[in-house]
């Protein structure tokens, strides 16, 4: 069966002269303080994002990715706060791309500014495993979405989202939804669902990952302080690779994992805003900010469109504090454990990103997407005993506490 991926396309921009350099720094702070004011505002519309972000000096495509972002930050996400490192943010308008196999870097880009005959040219250095996507997008093929700018410390680095289309891997017959819980404590935390019930869950430590990061963190500050730029650049290296090692032999064992069931469905958290919805104060951001989520998130896709698995995205919203058999908000007393609130629920206490990603599987079935999931209200999806007698009781059990140790790969 036939269908579309998206994927993302990544590009090193050569070193751009010192004009070129000053304009793109000045798009990008331009736009984050643009960004800052819509939020502030309140804005929750995009004709209101517009009159806020109209007076700024920047590219239409820049406003009107704002517009658009803003109102979904407001509306879906419910954002308490915005990181203050975002990137530039464009509509697919501005992804006007050329390629020439005479040049030194054959792809560019031709990088918008505001205003007529401002914009220039400027080369890309790609990812060459991608380059059969970057001539589908020259050729029309594939499809540009979102476009994406950041400045990471030497680099401006360019994420073009592409929708290209393939063959959709195909279950027989009833599938076996596996969700994942993706985080920094726990790497990833797996979970088969068979007749709504956890089965067989398996955790990934991000121990290493975390420690590394720490690290890496601690080392490049000092050699900054030191003023040992190559070192500084080497070590980077060393600590990227290693962590990409990391990511890469997770991804593939969980794979591996889901596999294991029949006809498995991958579920993953559709973490597009995961920025913009964390609210665990500014230091605590910082440090999931820098985690590779949607990088791990893309390695899995990629090895399970590879082993023939399906992958889909559910709403994230309260996942890690929803109890995975009745749907209530429950509280997380300790990082590890959930406690269930609702009396007539036969979970008392549950490790907390077992319970997490067991809420995730549950969310690929349509009903798990129809109605927000809020804490000042029950609203699971299923739950007709107030109106249904039909609809029995969970049968009283013993309480269930699953530990970490027990399941951690």
């Amino acid at each position: 069966m036939s269908g579309t991926a998206n994927k993302t396309l990544e590009a090193t921009l050569a070193p751009p002269t010192a004009h070129k350099e000053e304009k793109l720094q000045d798009t990008l702070e331009t736009y984050r303080e643009a960004l800052q004011d819509a939020f502030d505002s309140g804005a929750d519309t995009m004709g209101g994002v517009s009159e806020v972000v109209t007076p700024f000096d920047l590219p239409y495509q820049a406003k009107a990715a704002l517009c658009s972002y803003v109102k979904k930050l407001r509306t879906t996400y419910n954002a308490r706060e915005i990181d203050d490192e975002h990137p530039l943010r464009l509509t697919n308008q501005a992804a006007k791309f050329d390629h020439s196999s005479e040049r030194e870097h054959e792809f560019t880009w031709w990088a918008p500014r505001p205003g007529r005959g401002t914009n220039f040219w400027i080369p890309l250095r790609i990812n060459p495993e991608q380059e059969s996507l970057w001539h589908d997008l020259l050729n029309g093929d594939a499809k540009a979405g979102q476009i994406r700018l950041q400045r990471h410390r030497k680099n401006w680095v360019l994420h073009v989202t592409v929708e290209y289309p393939i063959e959709e891997p195909t279950t027989n017959g009833d599938t076996t939804p596996v969700g994942l819980d993706i985080g920094e404590t726990a790497l990833i935390t797996a979970c088969g669902l068979k007749h709504g019930t956890p089965t067989r869950p398996v955790l990934w430590s991000g121990k290493r990952a975390k420690h590394l990061r720490k690290e890496m963190s601690t080392t490049l500050q000092r050699l900054q302080e030191r003023d040992a730029e190559w070192r500084i650049d080497e070590r980077f290296d060393y600590y990227q690779n290693v962590l990409t090692d990391i990511l890469e032999k997770a991804s593939c064992e969980v794979v591996e994992y889901a596999g294991t069931f029949e006809n498995p469905v991958m579920v993953m958290e559709d973490l597009t805003y995961i920025r913009e919805n964390l609210d665990y104060g500014k230091y605590m951001n910082r440090r999931l900010h820098a985690w590779a989520f949607a990088r791990l998130q893309g390695r899995v896709e990629d090895k399970a469109r590879d082993a023939g698995i399906p992958i889909k995205y559910v709403n994230p919203a309260y996942t890690s504090q929803t109890c995975h058999e009745c749907g209530h908000i429950g509280k997380r007393s300790t990082q590890a454990e959930l406690r269930c609130t609702n009396d007539d629920c036969h979970v008392s206490t549950f490790q907390a990103d077992i319970s997490a990603a067991a809420s995730i599987a549950k969310r690929v079935d349509p009903w798990g997407e129809s109605v927000p999931w809020k804490p000042e209200r029950n609203d699971s999806p299923r739950d007709g005993s107030g109106s249904d007698t039909a609809v029995r009781s969970p049968k009283p059990s013993v309480p269930t506490q699953m530990t970490l140790g027990a399941y951690e790969s």
